[in-house]
């Protein structure tokens, strides 16, 4: 009968165990929130980047027939993005460079291409 007794005054946890429990599972949230929060990052600079190459590559494109500097910005649902877009006289005789600049916040993309100068 002593041994029953015993028994079901040691079944349950000491208040030590229960804390160190909480510790790891508090670490292991901290960490899995952490790498949430970094991976979420890495996917809107992924966003960004494939968003405003895409926008500066139709703005060459744009560029190309009519060689303008241009600034502004891009229509819904892209409003957010701003353009600068320039055309210079590049070192070599009859050559252009268009070069459009896509940014938004502090993120900015540029993108440059040579191209025979119009006449």
């Amino acid at each position: 009968m002593s041994n029953l007794r015993q028994t079901g005054k040691n079944a349950g946890f000491t208040l030590l165990e229960i804390m160190i429990a909480l510790a790891i599972v508090g670490g292991l949230l901290v960490t899995l929130i952490y790498t949430l929060n970094y991976n979420l990052g890495i996917a809107e600079r992924h966003e960004f980047v494939t968003i405003a190459s895409m926008l500066a590559k139709n703005r060459l494109l744009e560029l190309e027939t009519t060689p303008v500097n241009a600034e502004g910005d891009f229509p819904e649902p892209h409003a957010e993005y701003h353009f600068t877009a320039e055309v210079k006289k590049y070192s070599f005789a009859g050559i252009s460079q268009l070069s459009v600049t896509v940014s938004r916040d502090k993120q900015e993309i540029r993108l440059s291409r040579l191209v025979e100068a119009k006449k």
